[in-house]
């Protein structure tokens, strides 16, 4: 069993969001014994008949618990948002504590569904995490296949990718068919394989709109649809002015390396260590990592990039209220040298209030300039220990 990094309350209610099959039910039930607990899951047809037809039968079963059952643990809730209005009079009404799963808060927002104002903590669970994994890591395989827990569950890389292309067509028909989320899914389908292939790329929506046959605007409610049902996640451009960070272009990332793989049709492309795409794949894989533990453990933290008019670019940078801010150069190299920092020393010249760092798979530690190169496991460790 693998012991993960999210640390969630048990004194309190709570949703737990996250992509479909990042191990929520599994975390669950290493944490609520089924003797204190009572389950419903809507993925269960009859129970979301049920419930879905009368909503307010939850009060009566709940009422009806003994004293001993602790624990209400409802799986998808977004399948039946009017369940949440019960939930809330229950809060009130019931010393019983609420655990509400979501594979996508989209439905709920869409909804106006009650959220319950504070009454619940919200957590966010994703695929595995190299902390998690420790010695069962590998990079070159998460890189190729993703770090899905389902993914270590499988021996051959033929069932890791029949597994992968089976999430990616079961995301399409589940959370965005079933729920109804747009209405023309062709469309829909090309933007995928078209943003999965622009991952972590500055996105040009009106390049994008014209290359999908779809309007500027559609292509944002999309890239917004995949962030509500947590397939990815957007950063945004550093400046220090709010406004000038404003008018500038995101990225956006999907939230795991075998699931990108899959929606851009490439898990049949060799991930070789010296080409581009190797490069793409390996900046990927760390930002995730990153993002994974800010979303954990440092949630004040804010994640930006930074590109000059002269096309010099910082991959990451990480804004931390109180600290210097942190300015990431990502590599794949195994040997840093000083070209692949020269524009972060020429950065670190101009500003003051910064840390500079170059992650990459050189297991020698340098200093190059005012630039610390590390290891990039060793980095995110050092810069941002649990």
């Amino acid at each position: 069993m693998v012991e993960r990094l999210q640390s969630l309350t048990k004194n309190h209610s709570m949703f737990l969001f996250g992509a479909r099959g990042t191990g929520k039910s599994t975390l669950l039930n290493t944490l609520f014994p089924k003797e204190n607990s009572y389950w419903i899951n809507l993925l269960d047809p009859e129970q979301e008949h049920r419930f879905g037809l009368f909503p307010e039968e939850l009060i009566s079963i709940v009422e009806a618990l003994p004293e001993d059952i602790t624990y209400v643990i409802i799986d998808e809730i977004q399948k039946i948002p009017k369940l949440l209005d019960c939930v809330h009079l229950l809060i009130e009404k019931t010393k019983k504590l609420f655990i509400l799963t979501g594979s996508s808060a989209c439905k709920l927002k869409r909804g106006g569904a009650n959220l319950l104002a504070g009454r619940a903590f919200v957590y966010e669970l994703f695929p595995f995490s190299f902390f998690e994994l420790d010695s069962s890591f590998d990079a070159h395989d998460a890189m190729k296949f993703g770090l899905l827990p389902k993914i270590y569950q499988l021996l051959t890389p033929e069932d890791k990718k029949s597994f992968l292309q089976s999430y990616a067509f079961t995301y399409i028909k589940e959370e965005i068919v079933s729920e109804q989320i747009i209405r023309k899914l062709d469309p829909f389908r090309k933007f995928l394989e078209f943003a999965a292939q622009c991952n972590g790329k500055i996105i040009n929506f009106a390049s994008v709109a014209k290359d999908v046959g779809v309007d500027d605007k559609t292509i944002k409610s999309y890239y917004e649809i995949l962030e509500d049902t947590l397939i990815g996640f957007f950063i945004e451009p550093y400046h220090t002015s709010v406004r000038k960070r404003l008018s500038q272009k995101p990225k956006f990332y999907f939230f795991d390396c075998g699931v990108t793989r899959a929606l851009a049709r490439r898990l049949s492309l060799d991930i070789l260590s010296g080409n581009s795409y190797y490069g793409e794949c390996f900046e990927h894989l760390v930002i995730l990592e990153i993002f994974k533990l800010i979303r954990y453990k440092y949630s004040e933290f804010k994640l930006g990039y930074l590109k000059t008019k002269e096309d010099n670019e910082v991959d990451l940078i990480i804004e931390r209220p109180g600290q210097k801010t942190l300015y990431i150069e990502i590599k794949s190299t195994i040997n840093v040298q000083e070209n692949h920092v020269s524009f972060l020393n020429k950065l670190s010249t101009a500003i003051i209030d910064g840390e500079f760092y170059c992650f990459s798979q050189d297991k020698v530690r340098k200093k190059l300039g005012s630039v610390t190169c590390m290891e990039w496991k060793q980095g995110i460790l050092e810069l941002l220990p649990l």
